[in-house]
């Protein structure tokens, strides 16, 4: 019995000395981390709940300086959220592979812009890219205009009540990405109730099985009950976005499409648009591109699906987190409402583009706002080469997590880290910090192609809303409780109160 237990323990030990003491293994152990455990290392560290885990990735953040490491056979990672090493993985083609968590998002996006890689990449970026050029953008004015006005109507209707702002805001950036972008009007509020409920679920689904490392595998994931939930809510998902597809696809038919091939001159082979009396959507250059033998309707399909999940739970994240703030800081507030009245005077107009460009207080507010709560708190990279991070040479094959929430929170680039202070945006502070200091829509070759759009966006909503309403504080800073998702998002209501503004 001795013998064998003995026999036993020997083969324990060679297991152990093979999994964790290989040479990718001694490489990561170098970089401060986890404590490891005996054959598993540091997998029993995610299991956690997801309001845990995101307090966790908090806690070795100001524990660790910049980087820290993750190892469990055969997976390694690197955490970092130091500048000069977000700048090294962004910048660079070679580190631009996403990494094994994002096929998590195949069955629901499958090789969209947010996942595809090479020249498939390329070619769908080559596509979509004109869809957010500056005269396109214009045009997508007069359907962000429509849901601020219809948010202003729906606030009308809860005066002076403490109001959940993400049903609330979620329904108007829905609304607003299918109209512009999708140009597709919603036929019923329960269609897209069920959509975003469904998209909530799906991220609940994706960190379950993120923290559960025997489910990487599809063939255990396809076994387990996540899967059967997860195939019910992209049902739910992917035949709304269908629906989308469809109702567009017969208003092109209808209409017609009338070609420009150019824009100020420059030209575009990609680019058709319809004439002033109709709005551009974005899902009109797809439309053209399958005519074209470009794309297939699959594609299609992958694309309507990413920008729809992108376009609308991230910014009203962004809008939930920038109300909130500015509810609790009236002072900041009063000095957004006494530029939108130097833009406005007395009138009661809709915006152009040039009001929202010279809300330039407004804009630093945004900017703040989504410094201290990124809607997109990480991205992650697969390294296909060995690089140096922080002095440490990480192997190829590791996994790369850029902590942008971290990063965002950095003494040594936003003194005084946790206050809320728009000045920080100020063109003589953006001036004299890292250009990697600050990255809410990514950065580099593969950054947020519909950046611009977000922040017009988020500009008209919460212009209407401040000259409309005074927001009173409800929920303040201390109390949100993140949990790990794929945006950021509070485990409980964000509340707010509005009251008619004289």
């Amino acid at each position: 019995m001795l013998f064998f237990l003995l026999y036993f323990a020997a083969i324990l030990l060679i297991l152990h000395i093979l999994l964790n003491y290989n040479r990718n293994a001694r490489l990561l152990r170098k970089i401060p981390g986890l404590k490891d455990h005996f054959i598993v290392g540091d997998a029993l560290a995610g299991i956690k709940s997801p309001v845990e885990l995101f307090r966790f990735g908090r806690e070795l953040a100001k524990k660790h300086n910049g980087i820290y490491r993750f190892w469990c056979f055969p997976l390694g990672a690197v955490f970092i959220y130091n500048p000069d090493d977000v700048e090294i993985i962004l910048t660079s083609m070679k580190y631009h592979e996403k990494s094994i968590i994002y096929k998590f998002l195949k069955p629901w996006l499958n090789d969209g812009l947010l996942l595809s890689g090479g020249s498939k990449w390329l070619h769908r970026r080559k596509i979509l890219t004109p869809a957010f050029h500056f005269n396109i953008l214009r045009q997508y004015l007069v359907s962000l205009e429509d849901s601020a006005s219809r948010l202003v109507d729906t606030v009308n209707k809860v005066l002076n009540d403490e109001v959940d702002l993400v049903p609330l805001i979620s329904e108007c950036t829905l609304q607003s990405i299918c109209e512009s972008a999708m140009g597709t009007k919603l036929s019923d509020d329960t269609t897209g109730k069920s959509y975003k409920e469904a998209i909530h679920k799906l991220g609940f689904l994706l960190v379950q099985r993120f923290i559960k490392i025997y489910l990487y595998a599809d063939f255990f994931f396809n076994l387990s009950a996540l899967a059967k939930k997860q195939n019910k809510y992209l049902s739910i998902v992917h035949n709304f976005t269908r629906n989308v597809i469809k109702e567009r696809k017969k208003y092109v038919k209808d209409n017609g499409i009338c070609l420009s091939n150019t824009i100020n001159g420059n030209n575009n082979d990609y680019l058709n648009i319809y004439s002033k009396k109709r709005r551009t959507a974005m899902l009109d250059l797809l439309i053209l591109a399958e005519k074209d033998g470009l794309i297939d309707s699959a594609g299609i399909e992958e694309e309507v699906d990413t920008f729809m999940f992108e376009g609308h739970d991230t910014t009203a994240a962004a809008l939930t987190y920038c109300l909130m703030l500015i509810a609790n800081y009236p002072d900041i507030q009063n000095k957004i409402v006494a530029e939108l009245k130097d833009i406005y005077g007395e009138t009661k107009r809709a915006p152009t583009i040039e009001d929202l460009n010279a809300m330039r207080y407004l804009e630093r507010c945004i900017k703040e706002a989504i410094r201290l709560y990124p809607p997109v708190p990480f991205i992650s990279r697969k390294l296909n080469d060995s690089v140096q991070l922080s002095n440490y040479t990480v192997p190829a094959g590791t996994l790369c997590h850029i902590h942008i929430y971290d990063l965002h929170r950095l003494e040594s680039l936003y003194p005084n880290p946790l206050k809320f202070d728009p000045d920080r945006f100020l063109p003589e502070n953006v001036a004299t910090r890292h250009n990697y200091a600050y990255i809410p829509f990514s950065a580099g070759p593969r950054n947020c192609i519909g950046q611009k759009f977000a922040m017009m966006q988020m500009k008209t909503a919460v212009s209407a809303i401040l000259l409309n309403f005074k927001l009173l504080p409800v929920t303040g800073c201390a109390d949100l409780q993140f949990q790990s998702d794929l945006i950021l998002r509070n485990s409980k209501p964000v509340y707010a109160k509005f009251v008619k503004r004289e």
